[in-house]
């Protein structure tokens, strides 16, 4: 094992999705062969998938202690074998108890990994909430199961793709609930994991734009007083922090000058308002960052995609920048220490 390079931990997400395909996929990926990385899943399933999706992987070795992984691209796949019980129950693309239940482990044991440092972070391929719930994990999504088991209180969903970056105050309430919570404190603290996470991607001096929440920010008052009283406030904050931010923006051009290069991240009140932009131009690309974790996750910025599952037909490409993205988060925190 190679410990002066950063090890990523994919998680197969839903074994009845495309989450065990786009693993493979990425993990022999040449474009980041020279990342050191290991699937967290099920290798009955991932030899099921591969068989019928076509895909030439080379062995597979299960790996009780990382010390065995070899990490030596066109040499097999090391796998963290989590048990499965009820392979024949399974059916891909189906919603089912039993692999929410499945993605539901391989993503703990993931955390659990990271946290005790036996990996530097974790890739995740997605999850279905739906199934999730039927196993009895009533968790929104992967966030939240991430900040409950890393007891994180401070955390934010950045979206990541070369053209446009995006990251959120609020996510999975509804508008009335934006409006009646949005404060402060919360978007100076979102302005501050924003300016942290690029800072550790390389961003020397992140320039990061807040958008307003209403048309035109408010327009002085005219559509809404949020800007003033929450937004404002919180930008003038971290600029005495010396962060370099600007707003409130109007939301109808802040994101196309960010994809224009006038920022480098665009600060989102919230979810549609940042999903709409990231997924228009990088539905195959964009990669999901749990910003403000204690450990480093990414993961591909789609579903389970139901439909195509175990046929050869996934893309894989949102899964191969979350790893190299992961990895590279990894380095940054590394050469820090």
């Amino acid at each position: 094992m190679d410990t002066n390079k950063p090890v990523v931990g994919i998680t197969m997400g839903d074994p009845a999705g495309i989450g065990p395909e786009i693993s493979l996929m990425a993990y022999t990926d040449k474009s980041i062969a020279h990342i050191n990385k290991v699937i967290i899943g099920n290798i009955a399933i991932l030899k099921k998938v591969a068989r019928r999706a076509g895909i030439s992987v080379g062995e597979f070795r299960e790996i009780k202690d990382m010390d065995e992984c070899v990490f030596t691209a066109g040499k097999g796949i090391d796998v963290i074998d989590i048990p499965f019980a009820n392979l024949g129950d399974l059916q891909p693309g189906k919603v089912q108890a039993i692999a929410g239940d499945a993605a539901f482990k391989y993503l703990t044991k993931g955390i659990e990994m990271a946290l005790a440092g036996e990996i530097d972070g974790i890739a995740t391929a997605p999850l279905n909430k739906e199934a999730l719930h039927l196993a009895g994990h009533l968790y929104p999504g992967h966030t939240e199961i991430l900040a409950h088991y890393t007891g994180t209180k401070d955390y934010a969903m950045l979206l990541y793709d070369e053209q446009l970056k995006v990251i959120h105050v609020t996510t999975h309430i509804s508008l009335k609930e934006v409006v009646e919570t949005l404060n402060k404190d919360r978007i100076y603290t979102v302005i501050k994991i924003a300016h942290n996470t690029l800072r550790e991607l390389g961003y020397q001096k992140p320039r990061i734009a807040v958008a307003g929440l209403n048309p035109h920010a408010g327009e002085g008052g005219l559509f809404g007083d949020e800007e003033e009283r929450e937004i404002i406030p919180a930008v003038e904050r971290a600029k005495a922090d010396g962060i370099q931010v600007l707003g409130p923006i109007p939301p109808d051009t802040v994101f196309l000058k960010g994809k224009n290069g006038e920022y480098d991240i665009i600060v989102a009140m919230y979810h549609d308002q940042g999903h709409i932009p990231i997924k228009l131009l990088g539905f195959h690309t964009g990669v999901n960052i749990t910003a403000g974790l204690p450990i480093i996750r990414t993961s591909v910025d789609h579903g389970t995609a139901f439909g195509r599952a175990w046929e050869g037909r996934a893309h894989s490409g949102s899964m191969i920048r979350a790893i190299f993205l992961c990895g590279k988060l990894a380095e940054g925190r590394l050469n820090k220490l």
